[in-house]
């Protein structure tokens, strides 16, 4: 059954609300999801993890059933210093001051500004499938471009990528979901449904270019200061990628994660392409069981 015993609420912060669900008992554990989806991404693995802690599942802003801000010229509403400032308030909402937090994608790019601006917040960190921002920019070559070429895409100037997408949201969304051989087919109906029905609201789109907008822009400001200042992940750090995907094939992630973390930092790759949770959920908790505890 699809997130059984979970519920499905939404927790208000700065300028709108946060579609989440919750759900099992014991420490506080906070799962972050990636692009183009939403907290549904987590559907095979957060009712286990559920028998041994309190689980919450958000959609980040700019997706699925979370607020949207509109596009600006700073980009500040989606400035991932703004996305983790959510989850705090969402997790002070549901009674959580310190917690532990499993990320993928664009969320565990929020789950590494959370656990540097919120240091006493973030127990443990694991991300998912990605090296920080900064490193991705700083290094990006032409296998980088063509390969994540996404990145510069929606980047573009609001509203020339929104236009394209939406003029054909599924057929985007089953290409860009597809790029590995896998194919979009392995998703489960359930969290497909909750895919397509984000990805057909050009408010989610407009988000979602945000998001990288700010990638581009505001968050490697952040990102170059918090370097310059010697601040650094202060909780043990979990690093996963899947080795049929690109970032074990493009960089050594535990040697990069080693110069942004004062604690251990431990990694290894999963069985799986770019969607781990989804493409190989035993492994996936399998490691968490050992990294959480």
């Amino acid at each position: 059954m699809f997130f059984d015993g979970f519920t499905l609420t939404h927790v208000d912060v700065d300028g709108g609300a946060i579609r989440l669900r919750h759900g099992g008992s014991g420490p506080p554990l906070l799962l972050l999801h990636g692009n183009p989806q939403t907290h549904a991404m987590w559907h095979k693995v957060a009712p286990i993890l559920a028998r041994r802690f309190t689980v919450v599942c958000p959609d980040l802003r700019g997706y699925g059933g979370s607020l949207k801000p509109p596009a600006t010229p700073d980009h500040a509403p989606y400035a991932k210093r703004a996305m983790a400032r959510d989850m705090v308030r969402v997790m002070e909402a549901l009674g959580h001051t310190r917690f532990r937090v499993a990320s993928h994608d664009r969320g565990a790019r929020v789950a590494h500004r959370l656990a540097l601006d919120f240091p006493d917040r973030v127990e443990r960190l694991a991300v998912l499938d990605i090296v920080p921002t900064i490193e991705h920019f700083e290094r990006a070559n032409m296998e980088f471009a063509l390969g994540y070429y996404h990145w510069f895409w929606f980047a573009q100037p609001h509203p020339f990528p929104e236009n394209l997408i939406d003029a054909a949201p599924e057929l985007w969304f089953r290409a860009h979901t597809g790029r590995e051989p896998k194919g979009p087919d392995f998703f489960a109906p359930e969290a497909l449904a909750d895919y397509l029905a984000a990805v057909r609201s050009p408010e989610m789109i407009r988000g979602m270019c945000e998001d990288y907008r700010a990638a581009a822009t505001i968050d490697l400001v952040h990102d170059r200061e918090s370097r310059a200042a010697g601040t650094r992940v202060q909780c043990p750090l979990l690093v996963l990628w899947g080795e049929k995907g690109k970032i074990g094939r493009w960089y050594s992630p535990l040697k990069i994660w080693g110069g942004y973390c004062d604690k251990d930092v431990t990694g290894f790759p999963v069985g799986s392409g770019h969607y781990l949770a989804e493409e190989a959920p035993e492994e996936v908790l399998q490691r968490f069981a050992d990294f959480f505890g």
